[in-house]
């Protein structure tokens, strides 16, 4: 059977979830991907609020939908960022604090350990799940970088400072990862700038990083690698085993009027004069039907989950085309040879 499609909240958490969930199953979604923010999933009350998952699933069930991740790139990336004043827009009241950068850092790190808790409890609750079930639940996010300051490399760059970054980042995440290991939850790293891993080389160093911990893998999502000149078709091809989720999102590269670069010229998004845009799925240049032959052959099963971000184009009618885009377009793979039936039967 084909994927499920699901829609990514974190775009959509200026709209209360029960505003949001019958716009969802209007444009014609399976379900969601549920982010760490808004009101969509709390960690905290669903760790300490009897019946809070109980209300959140029946929620979903009263829309006809359903979910399979939840997503906390906003705390993620302070585990290991810099921090600065831009982060206390985006982070929790008790994450941020006082604002000392370690401090952030490290009660970034705790509220991680409880999303994988928060999350396995959510998941246990699903409707119709089976006994015995042991699939890992998903959360997708970010992971933050203390070395992406050195992207480009001056003052000059060693390897050996940018193994401290690694090195930073291992000491930071193993612990959550055990957790994450414990609770049978899949961290899914969203490969993108900002993060410790952006690119195919940089996520295999991540991932020798944490001694390629079971529970580390990758939210694919092609846009932030198109515009980069990555191969985000051998993306899937390099890390077969650690897709633990699949972002369907579009981009366009190479317009602009040749005064703004891939770095973005400290310009807003939809100037003109950018080389590159995020675009609603189909008008960008990411080729999907590549990709879903790529996810077919990797053997990846999981939802299709639209991440619709697009400064162009109103969002309810871009999520709604981006939804049956990616029903068009998807096919489950093949159960036998092409070519069985010629075959002569003895």
């Amino acid at each position: 059977m084909p994927r499920h499609v699901t829609l990514f909240t974190g775009q959509w958490a200026d709209l209360p979830l029960a505003q949001l969930a019958p716009k969802v199953k209007a444009m014609g979604y399976d379900g969601v991907e549920l982010a760490c923010w808004g009101d969509h999933f709390e960690t905290d009350r669903a760790l300490a609020e009897p019946g809070y998952i109980k209300k959140k699933w029946a929620l979903l069930a009263k829309h006809g939908l359903t979910c399979h991740a939840i997503s906390t790139h906003l705390v993620g990336q302070a585990v290991c960022d810099l921090i600065d004043e831009r982060h206390q827009a985006i982070l929790p009241a008790d994450v941020w604090g006082d604002g000392q950068p370690e401090g952030v850092r490290q009660r970034a790190a705790e509220k991680m350990k409880a999303t994988a808790r928060a999350a396995r409890k959510f998941f246990n609750a699903r409707p119709g799940r089976k006994s015995g079930d042991k699939t890992p639940a998903v959360v997708n996010g970010f992971t933050g970088s203390s070395i992406w300051h050195a992207l480009y490399a001056f003052p000059p760059t060693s390897q050996e400072f940018l193994n401290r970054g690694y090195a930073d980042f291992a000491k930071r995440w193993l612990p959550i990862l055990d957790v994450f290991e414990a609770e049978n939850v899949n961290f899914a790293l969203e490969v993108h700038p900002t993060e410790i891993a952006f690119d195919i080389a940089s996520a295999r160093r991540a991932l020798e990083a944490v001694k390629n911990h079971p529970r580390f893998g990758f939210n694919y999502d092609p846009s932030h690698l198109g515009y980069q000149g990555v191969d985000y078709v051998k993306f899937l091809r390099e890390f077969p085993a650690r897709i633990f989720h699949a972002h369907m999102k579009d981009v366009w590269w190479g317009h602009g009027d040749g005064s703004v670069g891939v770095f973005g010229g400290h310009t807003d998004f939809t100037d003109p004069r950018r080389y590159w845009d995020f675009r609603s799925l189909g008008h960008g240049d990411i080729n999907f039907e590549e990709i879903i032959v790529a996810l077919n052959d990797i053997g990846y099963r999981g939802p299709l989950s639209v991440e619709w971000e697009d400064g162009r184009m109103d969002r309810l009618h871009g999520a709604t085309e981006s939804c049956a885009f990616v029903r068009q377009l998807d096919f489950a793979p093949n159960a036998a040879a092409f070519d069985a039936a010629f075959a002569k039967k003895k």
